[in-house]
């Protein structure tokens, strides 16, 4: 296993860099394909989110690997090698493995424990199974990380601070109420139609608001988002569609105000927020999603105004009583990542003992045939009575070592086992291959369309 990931996220980066360095779905898979164009790399997959661009590949050279992953990022991000290089981190095999398993658990997210990376983690795989650019290493490593990120889920309290960073959002406005209740029968307005904003809409609907109003900059985007909203066997939630002109007259209607939109520049401005609750009575509640923010951080100020934004979430989930359970699932990291391992470590050994037992078999059928010749008058019977007896004798003698060299192979340092068999027993590489090549045809097949 070569695993090597390059990325940046809300940790290694200011939100600028971050908001510039997006990655919209086709660019996510001209990413992708480039990737596997490129010379190190066999597989390759990306998972991008609003807070983070990772880039995931098996490649055969670390060094070689990490400028080419580091050079195609910048490409398709848009921002300038020389400019992102420093916001870059790089991990390689299990310190890979582990990065991605914390990932899925929700320890690497902005409001640790949200539950939404699981989806876009996902989503990751499934454009990696259908631009086949994700084999049999990465349909493991992404498919074993929802398993893990699952397990954390359903034994630990990590998700106590939220299923994402809506619900928490909601949570922390609702000021220790419970969050269904404080939301039930409220009007809320949603700005923006992306991935964030939809799962908004529909944490909304879910928890009984009246009406959701959606506002986008492309209609069409408002209008599909509604039609979710309303189609048959939904949720049943009122909701329609405006202009983001109209932001401005819905301020002064609306209970609860999502905004989590691409836009470099604020969304809402303080002035606008102050001028909406001119002559209402009524508190106005802001979840501000968006990196950059999308509401003007002085809005706060304005009486009867609850503002909640992403920092402020990160700073609430930092003081959320749960060091027990992030200490839990670093143990189920660990614990799993060295799982993880060890199965790699001896599937890379399994084409090697598949050739040595070929070549035995190669061995027996070619010493019956040389016995048939020599003694013509054996009957079916003896024949196949002799060619019993030396194919035990042969899995006998094979089957204590290679039963012992998958356990030292499973073993950390215990690559440099698959080579010495090799050696030892004089095995043609190519026919080693050509067995590792079957299993991943194998496991590609199998795992296509498995997320």
């Amino acid at each position: 296993m070569s695993l090597l990931v390059v990325g940046l996220s809300h940790r290694s980066a200011p939100v600028s860099v971050l908001e510039r360095a997006s990655l919209a779905p086709d660019t996510q898979a001209k990413l992708l394909q480039d990737t596997l164009a490129a010379e190190p790399a066999a597989e390759g997959a990306v998972l991008a989110t609003c807070n983070r661009i990772e880039l995931y590949a098996d490649v055969d050279k670390f060094h070689a690997g990490v400028a080419e992953l580091s050079t195609l990022l910048a490409q398709h991000s848009g921002v300038g090698l020389e400019e992102l290089t420093p916001y870059l981190y790089v991990h390689y095999e299990d310190r890979a493995v582990h990065h991605l398993f914390s990932v899925a658990c929700g320890l690497d997210s902005m409001v640790v424990g949200e539950g939404q990376i699981l989806g876009q983690i996902k989503d990751a795989l499934a454009l990696g199974q259908d631009l086949h650019t994700a084999g049999r290493l990465l349909n493991d490593l992404f498919q074993q990380a929802l398993r893990v990120g699952k397990r954390a889920h359903s034994e630990t309290g990590i998700d106590r601070a939220g299923q994402s960073l809506v619900t928490f959002g909601m949570e922390q406005l609702a000021e220790g109420a419970d969050a269904d209740a404080w939301v039930a029968g409220k009007r809320a307005l949603v700005i923006g139609a992306g991935s964030m904003s939809s799962l908004a809409a529909a944490t909304l609907a879910r928890s009984g608001v009246a009406e959701i109003v959606i506002a986008n900059r492309t209609a069409a985007r408002a209008e599909r988002l509604v039609q979710i909203l309303t189609e048959p066997g939904g949720t049943g939630v009122a909701a329609r569609a405006v202009e983001m002109v109209a932001v401005g007259d819905e301020l002064t209607r609306a209970d609860i105000v999502v905004s989590c939109t691409g836009a470099t520049g604020l969304v809402l401005t303080g002035e606008a927020v102050e001028t909406a609750m001119a002559g209402r009575t009524a508190p106005l509640a802001l979840l501000d999603l968006a990196m950059p923010r999308d509401i003007d951080a002085a809005a706060h100020r304005t009486p009867g105004v609850r503002l909640v934004d992403i920092e402020s979430l990160a700073e609430a989930s930092a003081d959320a009583p749960m060091a027990a359970d992030v200490d839990q699932v670093r143990s189920i990291v660990s614990d799993e990542v060295a799982a993880f391992g060890a199965a790699q470590r001896a599937a890379h050994i399994t084409p090697t003992v598949v050739a040595l037992r070929t070549m035995a078999a190669d061995v027996v059928a070619g010493e019956v045939a040389r016995l048939e010749g020599r003694l013509p008058g054996l009957d079916d019977k003896q024949r196949a009575e002799i060619t019993q007896t030396v194919r035990r004798v042969v899995d006998k003698l094979l089957h204590a070592p290679t039963v012992r060299v998958k356990q030292l192979a499973s073993e950390p340092g215990g690559a440099g086992y698959a080579d010495a068999l090799r050696t030892l027993f004089d095995l043609d590489p190519e026919t080693v291959a050509s067995v590792s090549r079957a299993d991943l045809n194998d496991a590609d097949v199998k795992n296509r369309g498995r997320v």
